[in-house]
């Protein structure tokens, strides 16, 4: 029986992996063979590119052999939950059942209950009634996110097994009930290392903060075993369109980056050509597909409209300078969030807007809990998980936050505080 293929799309915010991943899964439905497309990104647009409600189930989406899933962390961690405990429930006095859910309610369960639902994509569970899909593809979070989710097989592997020679509990319940688990975390793993069947596809765009983060991803994926990679080069501008110097400018960048990407990754390349409006619905995502896999020696092509009708827009000015009122401080310590789809240009926005607020005299920090931040490259300058201040500017200090040294950090806190409790 043919085993199951198994393909990673991920990359930084805003480079277009969702609709590579789902034109990819497109083509591979359309050679007939049965697919299934998987985000795990907690701010997922799959279910806007296919035009159809998805959630956290197997769903149709309107092609033959195509099924789209949502995972969804909260429903996750519910079924999770439930499948460990209900077995104890029938033999557990009231008491110990109150300890254990106890036990569940703690952040490491979301994690890994969302993680434990990805897994099962890549185990025996890989299947719809019994028949395994011939393809899965999973439409992961932007990189930061999805090397985490990646390690955890290995982590939580090596937690199991650990725990088992302690105290028999780990903080998703005793060690007995979750043995299996480990089975399963011990087989993602082989098959991230399994050349054959798992592909990792990472898709940049041809300048400098996509190519950085492409770079410092692979490289963490060959620490933990993966080793068939490639690369889609999305969003390049055809130079036939390069008349004005606004775009002659960008393509010019562009062409020296694209010759950066061919010397730095020694590994399969495909580039795809910007469009000039939104993929949405099956038509644009077919067209995708298309150019994506060039039949006969066709080369991708640049498309206007892919049949989608659209009307002008008028931009109207906003009022900047109650823009500037707003996030000016009044007389207190002001936070200010910025938030955002991957891509849209919030670390740009953020670093300018501290840039502004310093230079009015405000001691300003500059934070970010993105753990593929890149307001180290917006700013030209190193930054670390300790507060520093920015070179060549006044009041204006920067910190990006080690969510792995945090968690250590904060297990410590709390360990310490119960032995000076109950010493």
């Amino acid at each position: 029986m043919q085993q199951t293929q198994y393909i990673f799309f991920s990359g930084k915010g805003g480079v277009g992996k969702t609709t590579m991943a789902c034109a990819t899964a497109a083509h591979h439905a359309k050679e007939g063979k049965k697919t299934l497309i998987i985000t795990t990104d907690p701010a997922s647009n799959l279910a806007d590119v296919f035009e159809t409600e998805i959630g956290h189930k197997i769903t149709p989406l309107g092609i033959e052999n195509l099924w789209g899933m949502e995972i969804d962390p909260d429903k996750a961690t519910e079924e999770y939950r439930e499948r460990i405990l209900q077995p104890m429930r029938e033999v557990m006095p009231d008491n110990v059942m109150t300890v254990l859910e106890e036990q569940f309610n703690s952040p490491c369960t979301t994690e890994i209950a969302s993680f434990d639902r990805f897994v099962d994509f890549m185990t025996a569970d890989a299947s719809d009634n019994g028949t395994p899909y011939n393809v899965v593809i999973f439409d992961t979070a932007p990189t930061g996110h999805t090397i985490r989710l990646l390690e955890l097989p290995v982590n939580w592997s090596k937690h199991i097994e650990e725990s088992a020679r302690g105290s028999g509990n780990t903080c998703i319940g005793p060690v007995a009930t979750i043995q299996e688990n480990k089975k399963k975390y011990d087989e993602a793993t082989r098959l991230l290392g399994d050349t054959e069947h798992t592909k990792f596809i990472f898709v940049l765009q041809a300048e400098e903060t996509s190519l950085y983060e492409t770079r410092r991803a692979s490289d963490e994926l060959k620490t933990i075993g993966v080793k068939n990679i490639e690369l889609i080069v999305n969003g390049i501008l055809p130079e036939e369109v390069c008349e004005h110097p606004f775009f002659k400018s960008r393509y010019e960048m562009q062409q020296k980056y694209l010759k950066k990407i061919e010397k730095m990754f020694p590994v399969p390349q495909r580039r795809m050509f910007q469009r000039d409006g939104e993929i949405k619905g099956l038509r644009a995502i077919q067209h995708i597909a298309i150019d994506l896999f060039p039949q006969n020696g066709v080369s991708p092509q640049y498309r206007l409209g892919d049949g989608e009708d659209r009307e002008s827009i008028t931009i109207q000015k906003d009022d900047s300078d109650s823009i500037i009122d707003l996030i000016k401080p009044n007389g207190r310590t002001k936070s200010i969030f910025f938030t955002g789809k991957g891509g849209v240009g919030k670390t740009t926005i953020s670093c300018a807007a501290a840039y502004y607020i310093a230079s009015q005299g405000y001691k300003t920090l500059l934070l970010t809990t993105d753990p593929a931040s890149h307001i180290g490259e917006v700013l030209d300058q190193k930054i670390g998980d300790t507060i520093q201040a920015v070179e060549g500017v006044d009041n204006l200090f920067a910190v990006m936050i080690d969510q792995e040294k945090a968690v250590e950090e904060y297990k410590k806190r709390i360990l310490d505080d119960a032995k000076k409790k109950y010493n």
